[in-house]
């Protein structure tokens, strides 16, 4: 999922530095973005006003991206070249993570009668990029496209618990930690020992931390070179199974299935 970096780098009319980054880079990357189907081309002056950078910004921008054939000039216009395309592929790549992982998403909802999901790290929240609904539908309002902050999730916490524990840190620090319910996880000593106890024991649960009656368990996918590249998880009803029975039946299911996933990729 695209994120908006015009956004992130504007501030009133000037741009401020990201905290740990490279503010060329994300001034250069504002300007990728202002190019749309819509908007082919484009003078310095229209992408310094698109990007929220300063003329000279721009300038800089366009013609060092035009030097490396992102870009193409004819004296007064900006435009996209092909070389945009390898860009793109990567996210095609990524995007394609979800088609390979529906069957697999089935087959463990098939199996457990309870919804399955997939969701991937999206800077500080968990993206869900898959899902696979059961009948007995529980209400939890994910669906592929919703983010969840990582802390206050089961697939979140599996994507945490790979950091290193400076970046951990980080993220707590910067992070504003709310109650979704009374049973919600807020203390952040609380939230550590819970992401270490992922990488312990290789799963994450939340008992209601996101809705009054909703458990979940998640589990990491890995790649070949045994990256987490998302984590899938099974949401089920409080009234119907306890935390104990998840882990007993619902995690050999998610595990297998997560593992024939990480073959497939």
């Amino acid at each position: 999922m695209a994120v908006n970096l015009t956004n992130a780098v504007r501030k009133d009319t000037g741009v401020r530095r990201l905290p740990e980054g490279m503010g060329g880079l994300a001034k250069g990357l504002a300007i990728i973005e202002a190019f749309s189907p819509n908007r082919t081309r484009m003078t310095v002056s229209e992408a310094a006003q698109s990007s929220g950078t300063s003329r000279a910004s721009a300038r800089r921008c366009l013609l060092t991206l035009t030097e490396l054939g992102y870009l193409e000039f004819d004296g007064k216009y900006f435009r996209p070249q092909p070389r945009l395309l390898a860009l793109s592929a990567v996210y095609s790549g990524a995007r394609s993570l979800s088609q390979i992982a529906q069957p697999f998403l089935e087959a463990a909802r098939d199996e457990l009668c309870e919804s399955t999901s997939l969701a991937v790290l999206d800077r500080d929240a968990a993206l869900f990029v898959a899902r696979a609904e059961a009948e007995r539908l529980v209400t939890t309002g994910i669906s592929v496209g919703t983010r969840l902050d990582l802390y206050c999730c089961a697939t979140g916490r599996v994507l945490l618990s790979v950091w290193a524990s400076e970046r951990l840190e980080a993220y707590f620090d910067r992070t504003r930690i709310e109650a979704r319910t009374r049973y919600s996880l807020v203390k952040k000593p609380a939230l550590r020992v819970a992401v270490r106890n992922v990488g312990a024991v290789g799963y994450a649960t939340t008992n209601q931390e996101l809705e009054i009656g909703l458990r979940s368990i998640a589990v990491p996918v890995e790649d070949s070179r045994g990256a987490i590249v998302a984590a899938m998880s099974a949401s089920a009803s409080s009234a119907r199974v306890s935390v104990k029975q998840m882990v007993k039946n619902f995690l050999p299911v998610l595990r297998s299935n997560a593992d024939s996933l990480g073959r497939a990729l």
